[in-house]
């Protein structure tokens, strides 16, 4: 199931939502993270700037001393704290400020200076890294003015911390939302499917649940129950004109054909020729056994429920076709045989499934030439069974094999031998309702029937 789940339509698109809208939300985190480290950064450096523009001016009012003297309250007022001060020589000789050297590297343009900060915090032995700006006075003294961003870092560090969590989140949650939603789909899909199959195998009183919710799932169920409803009316009204034709018409052939056996009565005994009403009586036979056929097709697929079904043994059902059939193939000098493994069972209709069994052997012996061959094969595979009818007559062309199950179709080089095309159309009808494989092959020469089904077991 979520092996279905993962692959089904419906999370593939939850899926593509979610990449969406995480790329969306990463987006936005990006632009959270890149505004709140700049105006902090941007806050940093205005705080010492302003600082710089403060120490100049006490410079220009009250010279050195007045400087360093600021620098001194500064620091005194809180000894241990973000701001740096370095004042120095023109040789960057300390005079004052808490650092005891000036700093490594070369400043930008605009003078900022970006450096560690050894033996800072609380601790004495920490390493922080610290921004700053340089400044050279009037008599060639350089100052320094910079702030330990070491909280800075921490805050925007922070920020990307939360930054990265608050992605993970949405993209599990958006994951366990798409999961949910494709199971929630598949549900409801599956729900259709089944009531679909249920129908392609018969039953077509089937309709499809509706959930009441008035969602696009009982828009699309509700237009499907309207439409089989329709279907299930044009096909009920050409079965009933079927079976009407067919009714009514087999009623006036058996008159017709009662009168044509009284009529032929009568030329024996007036010593007439009867073979034209032996014609008409034969062509009154054909008549109605294919009256009969279309009935019995129709009967066999308007089945709905499998009341007449019974545990069926195949060997023993196929020994009494053979049985039955053996002299037929005898006068036409046929080689009959079966191989049948023991204990293939299958759940049918006993009687229909000798229809269907005789049907395919009767066309193997009809189509099968003198001194020819016909082989049945009964087998069992796991939770399957096998037939095989193998004949070794002029077999099926491969693309009118699947042609050859439709009612009244015939190849075109068996239209001068007897039948009426309705052999095939019962088998498939039976398989059908038995949920048998059909399958037509060539067998090199002639052809090979194939009939799988689903057995039981003991």
């Amino acid at each position: 199931m979520q092996h279905r789940v993962l692959h089904s339509f419906s999370f593939r698109l939850a899926f593509t939502y979610m990449a969406l809208f995480g790329a969306s939300v990463l987006l936005l985190l990006w632009f959270i993270y890149w505004s709140t480290a700049a105006y902090m950064s941007r806050q940093a450096d205005a705080t010492i700037a302003a600082e710089i523009t403060g120490l100049s001016e006490r410079y220009d009012q009250d010279g050195l001393a007045g400087l360093i003297e600021v620098i001194n309250e500064r620091l005194s007022r809180k000894p241990v704290g973000s701001s740096i001060y370095l004042l120095t020589t023109a040789i960057n000789t300390p005079i004052a400020g808490n650092v005891n050297r000036w700093p490594p590297g070369k400043p930008d343009k605009d003078g900022w200076l970006n450096f560690r900060l050894e033996n800072a915090g609380h601790s004495k032995n920490e390493i922080h890294l610290a921004r700053a700006r340089s400044f050279t006075l009037s008599g060639n003294f350089h100052l320094l003015v910079g702030r330990d961003i070491y909280e800075l870092e921490e805050t925007q560090q922070r920020i990307i911390r939360t930054l990265i969590l608050g992605f993970a989140i949405t993209l599990v949650l958006g994951g366990v939302g798409g999961i949910m939603l494709s199971r929630r789909v598949m549900k409801r899909l599956e729900a259709i499917n089944i009531t679909s199959r249920e129908i392609i195998n018969g039953d077509l009183s089937r309709r499809i649940t509706l959930q009441h919710s008035g969602d696009e799932f009982d828009s699309l169920a509700g237009n499907l129950n309207n439409m089989l409803d329709q279907i299930e009316e044009l096909m009920e009204g050409v079965r009933r004109v079927s079976d009407s034709i067919a009714h009514d018409l087999r009623t006036p052939l058996a008159r017709l054909r009662n009168r044509l056996e009284l009529l032929r009565d009568e030329q024996e005994k007036s010593q007439q020729d009867p073979s034209l009403t032996e014609q008409a009586i034969a062509d009154a036979d054909g008549l109605l056994n294919t009256f009969n056929a279309l009935l019995r097709i129709a009967r066999i697929e308007t089945r709905q429920h499998q009341e007449a079904f019974n545990e069926t043994d195949m060997a023993t059902l196929l020994h009494d076709v053979l049985e039955l059939y053996e002299p037929l193939a005898e006068e036409k000098n046929l080689s009959l045989s079966l191989q049948a493994d023991d204990g293939v069972c299958m759940l049918g209709d006993r009687d229909l499934l000798f229809q269907a069994m005789t049907n395919l052997l009767d066309n193997a012996i009809k189509y099968t030439p003198q001194q020819g061959r016909i082989e049945i094969t009964l087998e069992k595979h796991a939770d399957r069974g096998g037939i095989t009818v193998a004949d070794s007559g002029p077999g099926i062309p491969e693309q009118e094999r699947q042609q050859v199950f439709q009612r009244f179709y015939r190849l075109e080089k068996s239209r001068t031998t007897p039948g009426n095309g309705l052999g095939l159309s019962l088998v498939a009808a039976v398989a059908k309702i038995h949920g048998m494989n059909l399958t037509l092959e060539d067998n090199h020469p002639g052809l090979r029937i194939c009939c799988e089904f689903p057995v039981t077991h003991y």
